[in-house]
């Protein structure tokens, strides 16, 4: 059966679009594991923890704020997305949604009810960072960086460190080290993350005229800066146990960094599509162990929520 045809009018875009579609183009997935460096964020800081609906209000808004900008990389990378085989059944390039002006100003809307709900729940510092995460996203990597240069997921990077601090400010204006450090693991982990995924799809990004490290430069090479990236980022992201995190988050830490660790190193020795994708997988399960072993230590020691 035919995907329905949408007529370019606001009313239209969102009556007939299927809902799956609407959704998709928010990219939720992401959007909750940015929720989850929030919380995580907030849950290594030492401080005034919040009630259970302030800090349910400001993971939605983090998470709004992501979804905010994962539709700007939607709308942005109709193009791309309709010449790579990994994203050519994507909403906007498959016709299943039109960009009518009703997307741009349900972006600007989602973000600005971001920002006034990471406000209203913490503080300003906390909706600063919850916008600075959603403008690098949406604006610096995806408008400004991706097409120009390789070092584009490296500044996009920042995206999750903002999200981590953003939690943590909730909890203390003035984050200790353990958040700080977090930070940091967020910033060194994206890039290591999207560049396995670039390997594995090498002859899409190619294709689609995207400088992805790995088409700039090769396979060998990649697989080097991934290693390198994952290395500090693993010895990095055991060092807020020494500031309090708990055993729950270096069990998990420990876990989840030997096995981004041995993928990668892996992956170095063998820069095959094979091992990219491995090495990717073993990235998103490294980083939710790590989030998680935050959040359950810090609901434990009663960090995080106050009842």
């Amino acid at each position: 059966m035919d995907r329905p045809v949408i007529a370019d009018t606001a009313t239209a875009a969102w009556s007939i679009a299927p809902w799956r579609s609407v959704i998709e183009i928010f990219k939720p997935r992401i959007g909750f594991e940015i929720m989850l460096a929030a919380v995580a964020g907030a849950a290594l800081s030492t401080g005034s923890p919040l009630s259970p609906g302030r800090l349910a209000t400001l993971a939605a808004a983090v998470f709004l704020a992501a979804a905010a900008a994962g539709a700007v990389n939607h709308l942005a990378e109709r193009d791309i997305d309709a010449r790579m085989s990994r994203t050519r059944g994507r909403p906007f390039v498959t016709g299943a949604l039109r960009n009518v002006p009703l997307w741009s100003t349900v972006v600007l809307l989602l973000l600005v009810l971001a920002v006034a709900a990471a406000a209203l729940a913490a503080n300003w510092l906390a909706a600063a960072y919850t916008f600075l995460g959603a403008f690098t996203y949406g604006i610096v990597y995806t408008l400004w960086l991706k097409r120009r240069t390789w070092l584009n997921i490296v500044i996009g990077g920042l995206a999750g460190s903002f999200a981590v601090l953003a939690g943590a400010v909730a909890i203390d204006p003035q984050p200790g080290p353990a958040a700080w450090t977090l930070a940091v693991v967020l910033f060194l982990w994206t890039p290591p993350h999207f560049w396995s995924l670039a390997m594995y799809y090498r002859e899409d990004y190619a294709r689609a005229g995207v400088p992805m490290l790995p088409v700039v430069h090769g396979d060998r090479i990649a697989a080097l800066a991934i290693f390198a990236h994952t290395l500090p980022l693993v010895l990095l992201s055991l060092l807020p146990a020494l500031w309090g995190a708990g055993p729950v988050y270096f069990a998990c830490a420990a876990l989840g960094g030997g096995w981004f660790l041995q993928r990668s190193l892996q992956l170095l020795r063998e820069p095959t599509p094979r091992n990219a994708i491995r090495n990717f997988i073993a990235s998103l399960g490294q980083l939710g162990l790590l989030l998680l072993g935050a959040i359950i230590d810090g609901a434990i020691d009663g960090r995080l929520v106050a009842f």
